[in-house]
């Protein structure tokens, strides 16, 4: 039985067993409904306000929903059995604390009885899903982006940063610019967002985001309830926040100028090794015209060395940036487990959780 890899996002699990040329066989919502026992399932129930975020900013914070979903996701869906549990391998997000690491690990071992752990960091997988050991990974979560440098498989952490603005935040700035467009229209967090995903792109350079305020063709839009909305320079204005901060409230540079002042701490004999192998990823990264309108940014940057985004091998599946860190999970899988370099439940018992630490860095 090939061994499962399991990517924990703030809105998205990514899960499957380690199949690196295919997308993982589930994406679902992280987020949970609280559902009473022994209540009927009824329209209150499945409400917002009842709803359960495992994982936020990309760290588990609710251990027993989390159990919960992992249940479902091992034993339901991909078919472990009780007492023939296979082998797991976890992405680590940057910055993941050593408090859930052998939380992950001891939750594994004492509940789930797998027969082998390894846990590696997404920005090493990312990198690995693009065919490279070193290089510099721009992901942006639902919940974060983190700005990683990897040198030959390890990362740099002190050219790593992490920053608490993600999609949701640029949801959140869709709804308050429709609003103002379309005054009469109560509009839903799910609506919105399906609305970006469906709409939102990047203008090609910050001269063409100020044509948009001038001029900028609408399209009509029916909403589930059927409400009918207009929506026009709203769509481009999500995109222009990455690279305009000031649009969100926030006194911070765009975004390549945030993995250039990264990188700037690395001594300068890396700097091209890293720069000239960037990798966009996290579902934001899919956003229209993205790709093109960093690479633009990238060619004025600052730096001496101007960052190159590497796109994916023709053989990975399609839009790999959504799963990348799944994918190099995946590919990793294939190396650990066979040559045992992952934890057993033999060195779970002699060390306990704190073996983490020493077997996954």
């Amino acid at each position: 039985m090939e061994a499962v890899v399991v990517d924990a996002g703030s809105k998205l699990l990514k899960a499957g067993f380690a199949i690196p040329d295919q997308p993982p066989s589930m994406i679902i919502p992280t987020q949970m409904k609280r559902v009473p026992e022994d209540e009927p399932i009824d329209d209150h129930i499945l409400s917002e306000d009842v709803a359960i975020d495992p994982v936020v900013q990309g760290f588990i914070r609710d251990w027993d929903a989390m159990d919960d979903l992992l249940n479902h996701v091992l034993y339901t869906s991909l078919g472990w059995e009780i007492g023939n549990e296979g082998q797991i391998l976890f992405t680590d997000p940057l910055l993941t604390p050593k408090t859930v690491r052998e939380h992950l690990v001891q939750l594994m071992f004492e509940k789930y009885n797998v027969s082998g752990f390894f846990a590696s960091e997404q920005a090493v997988l990312s990198l690995y899903a693009a065919g490279r050991i070193s290089g510099c990974t721009v992901d942006i979560g639902h919940g974060k982006i983190d700005i990683a440098a990897v040198i030959e498989g390890a990362v740099h952490h002190i050219a790593s940063r992490r920053f608490a603005i993600g999609g949701a935040d640029l949801t959140n700035l869709l709804m308050q610019e429709l609003s103002k467009s379309n005054p009469l229209v109560n509009f839903s967090a799910r609506d919105v967002e399906k609305l970006k995903e469906q709409y939102a792109c990047c203008a090609e350079d910050e001269v063409a985001y100020e044509k948009t305020k001038q001029s900028c063709p609408n399209e009509q839009h029916t909403l589930p309830d059927g409400q009918v909305i207009t929506i026009g320079r709203e769509r481009y204005t999500v995109g222009e926040a990455l690279f305009q901060p000031s649009i969100l409230g926030l006194e911070a540079h765009g975004i390549v100028e945030q993995l250039v002042r990264c990188i700037s701490s690395v001594s300068s004999e890396n700097h091209r090794q890293l720069l000239e192998s960037t990798v966009l990823c996290g579902g934001t990264a899919s956003m229209g015209s993205f790709e093109n309108r960093f690479q633009k940014e990238a060619n004025l940057s600052s730096s001496a060395i101007h960052p190159s985004v590497v796109k994916p091998p023709e053989y990975m599946p399609e839009n790999l940036s959504m799963y990348q860190a799944w994918v190099g999970g995946a590919i990793l899988a294939k190396v650990v487990f066979p040559q045992n370099q992952h934890i057993t439940k033999a060195d779970y018992d002699e060390n306990g959780p704190v073996v983490v630490h020493r077997k996954c860095f």
